[in-house]
């Protein structure tokens, strides 16, 4: 894997604030690129499928009545 340097320097002190290692910091960073990688491709499935079948007017009205609102 190759970085840029600037990037690595950035890294260690970032990490070196939290008291860190840069290897504990990558590894936490990557782990939440990939979550949110999932995250988005999760959102865009759910986007598509409401393209593709769209909510129908009254469709959900059965249940507005089951809702509790804060006051």
């Amino acid at each position: 894997m190759t970085i840029d340097e600037d990037l690595i320097a950035e890294v260690d002190a970032v990490a070196a604030a939290q008291g860190r290692s840069r290897s504990a910091f990558t590894r936490d960073a990557l782990r939440a690129a990939l979550a949110g990688a999932r995250d988005h491709e999760l959102e865009e499935r759910h986007r598509l499928g409401y393209q593709r079948h769209p909510v129908k007017p009254g469709e959900f009205a059965d249940w507005e009545d089951e809702q509790v609102w804060p006051d």
